[in-house]
């Protein structure tokens, strides 16, 4: 397998920056995802990040979580488990209303801090998406548009952590699954692994590395772009040791954004003969039945929502 797309920012700002285009492109075309290093978000925050989220978990969530696995005798399964994962989440809003000041047991300094760091990231999913239109001969600001709807985007963050599992090869800290949204910045634990992506039939690792930002495509970029990009499976396998921490951060579109594929991506793709693979569709429509069918397969999401596109009476969900 060959290396897994890491990308430096920093190198947009020079000579080398066709060359870092061509690795963007390629990553976006033949891998889904991708790693940043040197993308301006200040070292000394994801450090604080870090502790602080780690912290919490101790503090707040850790005996929450064995109570919940002692209640479900997990320690003990000797099948195969399909329908919960190993992990223990919460889930903050940034965009376009921000929440965190209404969850519980964070501490003000915490708060503080995620809401900084949700600035930080903010900021570098929208360069990214610039980067995406020039490279996809779309006008600046496409993507960005295409996500605005009536209150601008959505914008969260889900913070996990994945506590060492005794039985990793029975339970998955989270399931294969594509991502419903556009853009996922993930900062990752960089000393325990687990996140892994579907290639060519292979699972393949994301290396953990230190202040770096993974980011995977979701199934509206695939969407907007026609199939060019297009989101990719992925999971988190759970460790015997360590504890890992993930805080996925997700670029999205307003719920009432339409999305349909760029008429410029529509008719520059001949082999379609100018028709547009994918439906049009609100993209809070796509999120009801994404939320009923996420550990599925992602095609039976887009036919169903093409479904709704030619028979608009339809009830949302019925069409699943």
């Amino acid at each position: 397998m060959e290396n897994f797309p890491v990308i430096n920012m920093e190198n947009l700002n020079g000579e080398q920056r066709a060359i870092t285009m061509d690795k963007i492109k390629d990553a976006c075309e033949n891998w889904g995802f991708f790693e940043l290093v040197n993308h301006g978000i200040p070292p000394e925050l994801m450090d604080t990040v870090e502790r602080m989220t780690k912290g919490h978990y101790k503090k707040c969530m850790e005996q929450r979580f064995k109570e919940l696995v002692a209640s479900k005798g997990l320690e003990y399964v000797e099948t195969e488990v399909h329908d919960l994962d190993w992990e223990s989440t919460f889930h903050l809003k940034h965009l376009p209303v921000s929440n965190i000041s209404q969850i519980p047991d964070l501490d003000d300094d915490y708060r503080k801090v995620m809401k900084e760091f949700a600035v930080n990231l903010e900021k570098l999913a929208e360069e990214l998406m610039d980067l995406l239109c020039e490279n996809l001969g779309l006008e600046k600001g496409y993507l960005k548009k295409a996500f605005h709807g009536s209150n601008g985007p959505n914008f969260g963050t889900k913070v996990s952590n994945y506590p060492p599992c005794p039985k990793p090869d029975l339970i998955k800290g989270l399931r294969a699954h594509t991502d419903a949204g556009g853009i996922v910045l993930l900062f990752q634990d960089d000393k325990v692994s687990g996140l892994q992506l579907l290639k060519d039939g292979q699972w393949v690792d994301v290396p953990p590395m230190h202040h770096s930002i993974v980011v995977n495509l979701g199934d509206q970029i695939e969407v907007i772009t026609n199939g060019k990009y297009k989101s990719v499976l992925h999971r988190v396998v759970a460790q015997t040791d360590g504890n890992r921490m993930s805080i996925a951060s997700f670029y999205n579109p307003g719920s009432d954004a339409v999305i349909y594929p760029a008429p410029a991506l529509v008719e520059s793709k001949a082999e379609e003969a100018g028709e547009a693979a994918y439906p049009e569709f609100v993209f809070e429509d796509y999120m009801k039945l994404y939320a009923a069918l996420k550990f599925q397969a992602k095609e039976p999401r887009f036919q169903a929502m093409k479904a709704m596109e030619s028979s608009p009476n339809l009830e949302s969900i019925a069409t699943a």
